[in-house]
């Protein structure tokens, strides 16, 4: 008899709900081209904290709290039989390795998967946009060097104003036309910089971004994570 093939469990350990969310939905919806199976998916599993506490933690720069809150949601997602984890939420990446030293269950890394999602399109030199605190980080710039890819951030006027679009806005839902087209313009002037591409390096940029409005290629990290984690889950990753 040949060997059933075991199809893993994957975790998700949430921030904020937008993006988790979406993480979740893409997992489920495009498992059964993997699995060849009619709405097949693997066992997924979610935990998360209130967001209102990581956003206490990230805005005191008390990221040793916040690698707490991760580990303790893997815990638990380890507990209900998770086999990996993985977080749609890009800035909180900024304490990953902490949280891989103490976590019972491995991780993917949202950067990395982005990276070489980008090396194997081709792509040389990345705009990154996200939460300030994500743009500000080593979290993209620490996996990009790997593959030899360079990157850009926006200036510091910018970074403060994506970031309050994010957490005012995309957060809770809202999508503006306003911001869209504000954020459109800051990815011309990544362009222009340059780039060949652009990372939606925040959950909840695909909600107001994507290759139709944006002037460059964009590089979904919550979709690349997601399809990352299935490959890992159904033994396909290279």
């Amino acid at each position: 008899m040949g060997s059933v093939r075991k199809v893993k469990h994957i975790g998700i350990v949430a921030c904020s709900a937008p993006g988790a969310a979406l993480c979740y939905r893409i997992i489920c919806t495009e498992a059964e081209k993997l699995l060849g199976e009619r709405y097949a998916h693997p066992e997924v599993s979610m935990h998360g904290y209130p967001f209102s506490e990581y956003v206490k933690f990230i805005e005191r720069g008390e990221w040793g709290r916040v690698a707490d809150l991760m580990v303790a949601s893997a815990r638990k997602l380890a507990a209900i039989g998770a086999d990996f984890a993985i977080s749609p939420d890009n800035t909180i990446h900024v304490v990953f390795d902490e949280v891989v030293r103490r976590s019972p269950i491995p991780w993917l890394h949202i950067a990395e998967e982005v990276a070489k999602e980008a090396s194997r399109r081709g792509f040389r030199r990345l705009g990154v946009l996200g939460t300030k605190y994500l743009m500000e980080s080593n979290v993209y710039p620490s996996r990009l060097s790997k593959y030899g890819l360079e990157y850009v951030i926006p200036g510091e006027e910018d970074r403060v104003r994506i970031n309050e679009v994010i957490f005012g806005e995309l957060v809770y839902g809202v999508i503006r036309k306003e911001s869209r087209d504000y954020l459109v313009e800051v990815i011309r002037g990544l362009e222009r910089e340059g780039c060949d591409a652009v990372v939606l390096g925040c959950t909840e940029l695909p909600l107001i971004l994507n290759d139709e409005v944006s002037p460059l290629p964009t590089l979904d990290s919550t979709r690349i994570l997601a399809l990352a984690a299935l490959r890992e889950a159904v033994g396909q990753r290279s």
